[in-house]
């Protein structure tokens, strides 16, 4: 039955991709902006955004939390409708970068490094400006549940986002430290629900977090890059490269894990509307 489902699901979307492909970007990203404001609310995932916001936000109205969740499901169709256009964003015309000096600075000494972000925005730019900065990285990815389109899915990634991919998980975790005792930096999201994390606060609620770069510091010494993506005016976006986090060797993994989440806190408050609220972060 899953596989039935997973198929038709497989032929809409495609079906759509082929559609903004036809139209161009800007059509394209109007399209699915007014497709995913309609039909998000009426997802199970919109309930738990909510109830997701009011524990973010607790002196939040209804309203308010109704105008950043249409805000948010129209940046949702923004990055479906741009995924047949990936390549396109390589060429960094609609991206302004800050603090690329940090990464020019990391390429020099030859160090790999820890970058973290959130589901902000068009959240595949990131490893794709990285590994088109000239640095050797590796993406941490979640499998899509449907077969079909995670096979797709992973072939935009290898050749447009960054070829290096490690699915998230236990068993990636071999390939995780294989590549960075090679010297291949990390990019991963801290911002999902992990079984094999620890409880730490996140928006003065306990939640599943990973501790993956935090047990990267205390075994390589590494240092942890913090990245923030934003759409801004005329769809283009804003790329923040922060200067690298180091800590001490008496700093433990939940101390750090904190520290990343505390960060994590403030690059949301930033653009709530520009974060993906439908995770089930605080189960």
């Amino acid at each position: 039955m899953d596989n039935l489902k997973y198929f038709i699901q497989y032929i809409v979307i495609i079906f759509l991709l082929s559609i903004f492909k036809l139209l161009g970007i800007k059509y394209a990203r109007i399209l699915s902006g007014k497709i995913f404001t309609f039909i998000g609310p009426l997802f199970r995932s919109n309930k738990l955004s909510h109830k997701n916001l009011l524990k973010a936000f607790p002196k939040s109205n209804l309203d308010e939390r109704k105008k950043i969740l249409k805000k948010m499901w129209a940046n949702y169709g923004y990055i479906f409708s741009e995924y047949i256009f990936i390549k396109n964003f390589r060429n960094d015309k609609n991206l302004i970068i800050e603090n690329q000096n940090y990464l020019e600075k990391i390429i020099k000494d030859s160090q790999p490094v820890i970058f973290i972000s959130g589901h902000f925005s068009n959240f595949e730019l990131m490893a794709m400006h990285l590994e088109k900065s000239g640095i050797d990285l590796a993406a941490i990815y979640r499998p899509l549940n449907n077969k079909y389109l995670n096979s797709v899915m992973e072939k935009i990634r290898e050749k447009y986002i960054c070829k290096k991919q490690i699915k998230k998980g236990i068993s990636g975790t071999k390939d995780l430290l294989k590549s960075f005792k090679e010297g291949t930096s990390i990019a991963l999201m801290i911002d999902q629900r992990v079984s094999e994390g620890i409880r730490c606060n996140f928006f003065n609620a306990e939640a599943s977090t990973t501790t993956i770069p935090a047990q990267f510091v205390k075994k390589f010494g590494a240092k942890v890059v913090p990245i923030y993506i934003e759409r801004i005016k005329n769809d283009n976006f804003r790329l923040v490269i922060h200067e690298p986090l180091s800590f001490s060797n008496n700093d433990t993994v939940d101390y750090i894990t904190l520290t990343l989440n505390k960060i994590l806190e403030k690059m949301i408050i930033k653009n709530p509307e520009q974060w993906i609220w439908t995770h089930n972060r605080w189960k």
